[in-house]
């Protein structure tokens, strides 16, 4: 390698010597001082103070024994004017020196000022974001102590809904719907009316089935008013479900987020600057009242399983009781009977068939009502998916929020799913009218039945006929 010389760059703070030269081009040349005069020297800067007026005076002397013999010399005149008293110059230079000297000084003062702050700062910061660290990582515990907490309360409200309540619910259903022994009652009443001559008497057998149309009637009111009871019961518990799932819904996404926050480091992906975030305080609640908002959804839904219980045991002491007292009032009632006339077997058979129909197409019915929930509800996890990558991709920073294929694709995918599930809750509509329709139907067939049995057989056999259909005691506990 061979060295080569730079030459050293032009200062910009003072003029270049050409310049300073050809300022004094029209001054009187440098007077051409004696070398004899010429007594200054470098190690005067480090002389005591007090040597020092008696060289400036010798100094002195000397200039004016020159100044006497130039002075007659008109072009000598200018350059005595222009030269500075070597008194100034040695000030000059000591007032450079302290000047650099205290500017040094201070420079590093500043240097080791700033560095011990730099240090301090980066303790300082270090400290602070581990201790963020750690009280985002309790509150993740917190999160995850509160969400188990939540979901052991919802498995427990899911089971109630699912088994015991829903259950007896059904069951009140059932027992509500066998509307048999009160009918037969009141049609055997109707019939009895019907008698001629002496046989229209208010004897024991009118008498029971007038007490047994009013203890059927008085049972079902009671049934009817716990069934309203169980269902508002069933609608409580599944509020008291929603709100513990909306909680544990809200607190995964918040484990989520802090998760997130907690695993963040300096080095970490996707960190970046959000101006005026410290001043922004979206907060909804406190430590204390977050944790107590929590436990007021568990004490709440404890609550309710609570009363859902008692209401359950209620409803089964009342169907119970009732079954109870209609069977022995309608074997009472079988007791004064001794015959019935069997129906028509023409127009039996004939209801009987429009009825067996009826019934298998509510049993198809009911199953593609159920099959239509079904799809309505494997098409709410593609539409939460589409409306999720949606809203995930609205997140996306600055120019990077294009509006590109899949956007477009994902908005499609969206009204797609929404309009196929507006078909499905159409038809889903249709068939529980449908439904309806058909219920309707299988009341007004059997009432039609009824009525042309109570029409053809007006005989104590056709009554003892129409009571041998008398519900068994698990149907009228809601069992079947």
């Amino acid at each position: 390698l061979t060295a080569t010389y730079a030459r050293p760059k032009t200062s910009h703070f003072l003029p270049a010597i050409s310049t300073m030269a050809s300022s004094y081009r029209n001054t009187q040349p440098v007077l051409a001082m004696n070398p004899s005069a010429n007594l200054w020297r470098t190690s005067n800067y480090t002389r005591n103070s007090n040597t020092v007026p008696n060289y400036l005076s010798s100094i002195q002397r000397e200039n004016l024994d020159l100044v006497r013999k130039t002075m007659f010399y008109p072009s000598n005149r200018t350059v005595l004017q222009l030269a500075t008293l070597p008194t100034n110059w040695y000030r000059s230079n000591q007032s450079n020196y302290r000047e650099s000297e205290s500017s040094r000084n201070s420079a590093e003062r500043l240097r080791r000022d700033t560095i011990r702050l730099m240090q301090d700062k980066e303790q300082q910061t270090r400290r602070t974001q581990e201790t963020t660290s750690k009280n985002i990582g309790e509150r993740l515990n917190d999160i995850v102590f509160w969400k188990s907490e939540v979901r052991h309360e919802i498995d427990n409200m899911v089971t109630e809904i699912a088994s015991p309540c829903a259950e007896v619910k059904r069951r009140l259903e059932r027992a509500l719907a066998a509307e048999g022994p009160l009918q037969v009652s009141q049609e055997c009443l109707y019939h009895r009316e019907k008698r001629m001559s002496i046989d229209l008497v208010h004897d024991d057998v009118e008498k029971d089935l007038i007490k047994e149309v009013e203890v059927i009637k008085s049972c079902q009111e009671r049934m009817r008013r716990h069934l309203d009871r169980a269902i508002a019961q069933l609608a409580s518990n599944r509020a008291a479900q929603h709100e513990l799932e909306r909680d544990i819904s809200d607190k995964v996404t918040a484990q989520r987020i802090d998760g997130r926050c907690h695993h963040l480091r300096n080095t970490s992906d996707g960190i970046g600057y959000y101006r005026g975030i410290e001043r922004l305080d979206p907060s909804l609640s406190l430590p204390d009242s977050w944790s107590r908002f929590t436990d007021d959804n568990i004490l709440h839904s404890q609550s309710e399983r609570a009363t859902s219980h008692k209401l359950r045991d209620e409803i089964e002491i009342l169907l119970n009781t009732t079954s109870n007292e209609m069977w022995n009032q309608f074997n009472n009632v079988n007791v004064a009977f001794t015959n019935r006339m069997s129906e028509t077997a023409d127009a039996k058979n004939s209801l009987q068939t429009h009825l067996a129909k009826t019934l298998q197409e509510i049993f198809q019915t009911e199953m593609l009502i159920e099959t239509l929930k079904k799809a309505l509800r494997d098409k709410e996890c593609p539409l939460k998916v589409a409306q999720t990558r949606l809203e995930e991709r609205t997140r996306r920073p600055n120019v990077e929020l294009c509006r590109d294929n899949p956007h477009h694709r994902l908005v499609s995918e969206v009204r797609e799913i929404e309009d196929t599930i507006q078909k499905l809750q159409e038809r889903l509509m249709e068939a529980e009218n449908t439904l309806q329709t058909l219920v309707k139907t299988k009341v007004t067939l059997e009432h039609d039945l009824s009525i042309k049995a109570n029409s053809l057989f007006l005989d104590q056999e056709k009554c003892m006929s129409m009571r041998k259909s008398f519900p068994s005691m698990p149907r009228l506990v809601g069992y079947t």
